[in-house]
């Protein structure tokens, strides 16, 4: 795969293995704290990942001791005052201006990891050491989430009198019963990868943070194997459930396979059945 097409930064690195891309949050003498840089990257870079025919799956993971203590506080206090996260923003006119220039802020943050919820590629988190604020903003946009047993969570934002607004509360209530959602939310309290387990808001713990990054990158090539039409349009199929009944999702899938089930890629799965032999799937 071609890296030139990818975005560049500061704090977000890639590394592309074979039809698998890597992605770093990549700050870590800061603990991946997120900058006002951040949030300009991040979404390019998944968006480009999203469109390259190349990379059939994401992996987020993370370098130094944590992924990430969520929002870069020292750094978004100028963005706080002015709304912009270019620096050098001027200040709002008047406190009219203040709400619009916040709005638009927090629509832009939104976006980020609205990147990841869209991309037609599925994404796997590996978490290790802290996941605070919106870390989990983070790893709630993602399709499937790995810890190891070192890893830390919290929904921070009600200890710094902030309510959570860049994912959480919208994606959380269908990862996780309401119930742990509004108690995690209220308290804003730290709890243990083994009891994220117990949530469902992860589905696997690991010892170590190589084991869960190995772990995560295995699956990752696993799903990358399979045909990645089939796959994308599992997801687009699973997001589009989301919300309607049973007859509207079933009427959504029928229409999705009208369009694609007639493909290179069906009549490879055929005769590699046939011939006893792995499909080499290409996509088409």
């Amino acid at each position: 795969m071609d890296t030139s097409t990818i975005p560049t930064s500061d704090v977000v690195t890639v590394e592309l293995r074979d039809r698998v891309a890597l992605v770093w949050l990549d700050r870590p003498d800061q603990r991946n704290a997120m900058a006002p840089s951040f949030w300009i990257e991040f979404p390019e870079i998944i968006e480009a990942l999203g469109g390259d025919p190349d990379v059939r799956a994401l992996v987020i993971a993370a370098r130094g001791p944590a992924f990430t203590v969520g929002l870069d506080l020292k750094e978004f206090g100028p963005v706080l005052a002015t709304g912009g996260l270019e620096p050098g923003a001027a200040p709002p006119a008047s406190p009219v201006a203040q709400r619009r220039a916040t709005f638009a802020l927090v629509k832009r943050m939104q976006r980020a990891f609205s990147s990841l919820a869209d991309c037609p590629k599925p994404v796997v988190a590996a978490v290790h050491g802290y996941c605070i604020g919106a870390g989990v903003d983070l790893i709630t946009a993602c399709d499937i989430r790995y810890a190891a047993a070192d890893a830390v969570f919290s929904v921070r934002e009600t200890k710094l009198a902030m309510v959570a607004d860049v994912g959480t509360l919208q994606r959380l209530p269908s990862i996780i019963d309401p119930g742990w959602v509004a108690e995690v939310a209220y308290t804003g309290r730290d709890f243990t990868a083994a009891e994220a387990l117990d949530m469902g808001l992860v589905t696997k713990v690991l010892t170590d943070p190589e084991a869960v990054q190995k772990e995560a990158f295995a699956l990752a090539e696993q799903i990358a194997a399979n045909s990645p039409l089939a796959v994308q349009g599992t997801k687009a199929v699973l997001q589009a459930g989301r919300g309607r009944s049973i007859e509207e999702g079933l009427d959504y899938v029928a229409l999705w396979n009208a369009a694609y089930l007639h493909s290179d890629d069906l009549v490879e799965a055929m005769a590699a059945f046939a011939e006893r032999r792995t499909p080499d799937f290409g996509g088409r």
